[in-house]
């Protein structure tokens, strides 16, 4: 919100910053897909009787929302960083939304995944959890996920972490499986740790800065004292490296995620750890770089051993959705290492892998779906034989782990190459090592899952050898709904790899947005207007 369209309007008492003009529509469009998806998922629950038309109007609201965002993002990349103020009251009081490229880039991708994960959906789920309000439930996932992405308020932050626990509570358990409560109540524990230590931090923050607008706290946080700030940036590597499944404390998802219907796998998959991702890298780039420094050893380390014990985890997997789960974890160390090399390389490789993430493994979980369907089990010991039944699915697979691995010419091995550049440049040997140890042992995991699965003739043992019988063909609805979304993810992520000078773009855009805090400040009205500007 530019400062000519404000004034200050005195009290008796204080002066206090309000807003006297009308919101423009461009300062709607930036809220609107998070309000679009609340009011989707409200209006969606209260027609859950109403079978027929809810995956119809849920996939309307998300192309709606993908519309949207679309032209935000084009905003964004043409006229830099925007904000609004909720309430009439300027920040730091008023509850502000920013919108950067990074924010409205891994948005759209999450809306993207959404549409693709609702249209699988519909082959995945039973009329009873259509009733019991499964869309209702993932548009209020994606309103959080949204909120998360845009918000400018680390309070505003916890309340959408918050409305994403309550969807996915709901998508979790939804089925009513026992396995399904087992993951529920390890998924829940560990995030509702890591969502008190959240909140701890929060109350230390204000404590501290008496603010929690993050432009707010960016100005102010290289002037505070080094203990109390490295103390909450300790908090906040804790929380957020929960929520994104960082070595140690990334043992409950694959715990949990390979419990729900493929589809719900795909949607956390793809959006979830992303937004405890993306939470590092706002928090300890943007808002307390200092701490983000006296923490850099601590961050080095966690990042080698995620990037190395993750496809460690997937080599001795038999579940095929928890070895997935593994592959994901691994995708964190790099982003880890991303925030460890605070360069423009460095954080424009974290986040373009953040982005690669997002549509990467949300197909693979739905291309998981896909091979549990036909295979009738999520064991690979006793899958086989499916090439010879679907060599299109094979080669879906094989893209994918290669794009996992970080190999070319797919969308991953881009920011991998970003962050080794990046890891070389300051001198970070062993980073260099982990990533690349990171794409050679993914490689094996997946080529492994991929031999087992397609390769092979037949379940392991004496029969290993001899055709499968046992294979359930794809009916022509679960071929429309099912392939035709995964394919189309696959497409994007060949795409990009093929054609990247975009997404090197919104990168460096990215990069240069967290690392110099000056814009971001300057569009919330909070810059000083003594200081000078520097070019």
């Amino acid at each position: 919100m530019a400062a000519d369209k404000t004034n200050i309007v005195e009290s008796s008492e204080l002066p206090v910053a309000m807003i006297d003009v009308a919101t423009s529509f461009a300062d709607w469009l930036i809220i609107l897909p998070t309000v679009i998806a609340l009011m989707g998922a409200a209006l969606l629950i209260m027609l859950r009787f109403n079978k027929a038309i809810q995956a119809g109007l849920a996939i309307l609201i998300v192309v709606g929302i993908i519309i949207l965002e679309v032209r935000l993002f084009l905003n964004v990349m043409e006229f830099g960083t925007q904000s609004m103020t909720m309430g009439k009251w300027l920040p730091p009081f008023g509850i502000s939304f920013t919108v950067d490229v990074i924010s409205i880039g891994f948005a759209l991708a999450g809306a993207i995944v959404t549409l693709a994960v609702l249209i699988y959906a519909q082959a995945d789920i039973s009329s009873r959890e259509v009733k019991y309000g499964f869309h209702s439930l993932v548009l209020l996932l994606l309103a959080g996920v949204t909120g998360a992405f845009m918000t400018g308020d680390l309070f505003n932050l916890y309340v959408w972490f918050e409305v994403m626990l309550i969807a996915s509570f709901g998508l979790i358990i939804m089925g009513g499986r026992k396995i399904q409560l087992d993951g529920a109540i390890k998924y829940g524990f560990l995030n509702f740790l890591a969502t008190t230590f959240f909140l701890i931090s929060l109350g230390l923050i204000y404590g501290l800065f008496g603010t929690l607008n993050m432009a707010d706290i960016s100005q102010v946080s290289a002037q505070a004292p080094i203990g109390p700030l490295t103390a909450i940036g300790a908090l906040l590597l804790l929380a957020f490296g929960m929520k994104g499944a960082a070595f140690p404390v990334n043992a409950w998802l694959p715990a949990s995620y390979h419990t729900p219907h493929p589809a719900v796998s795909a949607l956390f998959g793809g959006l979830l750890t992303k937004v405890g991702a993306y939470a590092l890298l706002r928090s300890l780039l943007l808002i307390m770089p200092s701490a983000r420094d006296f923490l850099d050893p601590v961050i080095t380390f966690l990042a080698i051993a995620t990037l190395i014990l993750a496809p460690l985890g997937a080599l001795a997997q038999t579940n095929l959705r928890r070895a997935i789960g593994f592959l994901l974890i691994g995708g964190v160390g790099s982003v880890l290492v991303g925030l460890g090399v605070p360069t423009i390389r460095g954080v424009a490789g974290a986040s373009i892998y953040i982005f690669h993430s997002m549509l990467t493994i949300s197909a693979l979980y739905l291309m998981a779906g896909l091979i549990e369907r036909i295979m009738g089990t999520q064991d690979t010991r006793k899958m086989g034989g499916l090439y010879s039944a679907s060599s299109w699915l094979s080669i879906l697979f094989l893209v994918l782990v290669f794009a996992v691995a970080g190999l070319p010419p797919f969308l991953g091995f881009w920011p991998k190459l970003l962050l080794i550049e990046a890891s070389l440049s300051q001198g970070d040997v062993w980073l260099v090592v982990a990533l690349v140890l990171n794409s050679l042992l993914t490689t094996i995991a997946g080529t492994r899952l991929w031999a087992h699965i397609f390769w092979r003739s037949g379940p392991v043992g004496e029969n290993s050898e001899q055709e499968n019988k046992k294979l359930k063909p794809l009916t022509l609805r679960e071929k429309y709904l099912c392939v035709t979304p995964t394919t189309i993810l696959v497409l994007f992520i060949v795409f990009f790899g093929l054609k990247p000078a975009m997404i090197f773009d919104a990168g460096r855009m990215a990069a240069y947005g967290l690392l110099d805090n000056s814009e971001y400040i300057e569009v919330t009205g909070l810059a000083d207007p003594t200081k000078e500007k520097v070019e």
